[in-house]
């Protein structure tokens, strides 16, 4: 059985917007008519072309061909996706909607015309309300001016249960919580991706529901260092106690290996995990966020090498997946989800890489309990 339900495939650019339409740039209107799909069997991260009908008849869709070709040998993920109009997908897990992840998702500079965005929500009543959310802001943006659409969306409920329901801070980060529910976490990721992951798609963006702040040219910076895996530093804004702004770190899966946490590992059963940022299991990895510089003179394009990553916001060259490289949601040399795919594509021949100093951030008002974790395996460490 499969792992989701597909409840909205597309919603298509091509279909009736007559004022917006007749106004089209020519170059533009090619552009999009030649990405469009033909035929049903077409993946989804290429918007079908309905069939052209005589005024007062009802549209028959299009009979798809026996076989379709795709030549991949010319696929390109370059440092210049924008000189190659290369796609890219961007991918979602959404438990709740927030309406400034919305915003800042349709405000990338990259062109929209190239973009493929993804979403999959848990069948919870928090995750019903995501969805009918969801559905009504893309409806309206996707009825905007046709140079701003996004050249496809597919939605997808899961139809297995969550490892937790509640959407608390506290209790997702419970240790005792994060084997089930980064399991789960995984098993969305998986059917997102497998689902929409087209022949076209150059580049996966994996974009967290509650990252509300990037920079609008996210796409093109990421991209620009050509690398199969590249994470930014996750940081949060928040007032302090005397009422100050300030930010701190907020995703802790971005890691270089430490011999403490490969010496835990080996007396582990096989399916057993290490988790990080727990007193319980200080495992003396290098933090990426914890080498973060904030000072606005701060190198952004400084990078560091990795062996886990966190999926706060990860590029991936779609190559990487399409080898094999997945989010297992098992033991994985005692790792898992984001951190079990970082070892799964190194083992492939895929390296990782991070931006210490290259920020996303999620809601100013999220809660500090993970923080005070952290803060006591740091404590011991010192």
């Amino acid at each position: 059985m499969s792992a989701v339900t597909l409840i909205v495939l597309l919603y298509f650019f091509l279909g009736p917007s007559v004022d917006v339409a007749s106004t089209l740039d020519p170059l533009l209107r090619a552009r999009k008519s030649a990405a469009a799909a033909s035929n049903p069997l077409s993946p989804p991260t290429s918007a079908f072309r309905k069939s052209r009908s005589s005024p007062g008849d009802a549209q028959q869709p299009l009979a798809p061909p026996p076989i379709v070709h795709y030549q991949l040998n010319n696929l390109t993920a370059s440092s210049n996706p924008l000189k190659n109009n290369e796609k890219v997908l961007v991918l979602t897990p959404l438990a709740r909607f927030y309406d400034e992840y919305w915003a800042n998702l349709c405000a990338l500079a990259y062109p929209h015309e190239h973009i493929s965005l993804g979403f999959i929500t848990p069948k919870t009543p928090q995750g019903n309300e995501a969805t009918k959310q969801l559905q009504e802001a893309v409806n309206a943006y996707q009825k905007g001016p046709l140079s701003q659409r996004f050249e496809s969306v597919t939605f997808l409920r899961q139809d297995f249960e969550p490892a937790i329901v509640s959407q608390d801070e506290k209790e997702r980060h419970k240790m005792a919580n994060q084997a089930s529910r980064r399991a789960s976490m995984a098993k969305a990721r998986n059917s997102l991706l497998f689902t929409t992951m087209g022949p076209t798609t150059s580049w996966v963006l994996w974009l967290d529901g509650d990252i509300i702040e990037t920079p609008k040219t996210l796409v093109q910076d990421l991209t620009s260092f050509d690398k199969s895996i590249i994470v930014p530093n996750c940081f949060q804004r928040y007032t302090t106690d005397d009422g100050k702004d300030a930010i701190r770190p907020y995703d802790y899966n971005s890691w270089r290996d430490s011999d403490t946490a490969m010496e835990l590992a080996s007396k582990m059963g096989n399916d057993e995990i290490l988790l990080e940022g727990y007193a319980e299991m200080p495992t003396y990895r290098t933090l990426m966020a914890m080498l973060a510089e904030t000072d606005d003179n701060s190198d952004k394009r400084r990078l560091m090498p990795l062996d886990g990553v966190g999926g706060t916001a990860l590029l991936v060259k779609a190559e990487v997946h399409r080898d094999g490289a997945m989010f297992p949601p098992f033991s994985f040399y005692h790792l898992i989800e984001t951190e079990g795919f970082a070892k799964m594509a190194r083992r492939l021949g895929y390296e990782s890489w991070g931006l210490p100093n290259y920020f996303v951030s999620p809601p100013k008002w999220a809660f500090k309990a993970r923080l005070i974790i952290i803060r006591q395996v740091y404590h011991y460490n010192e």
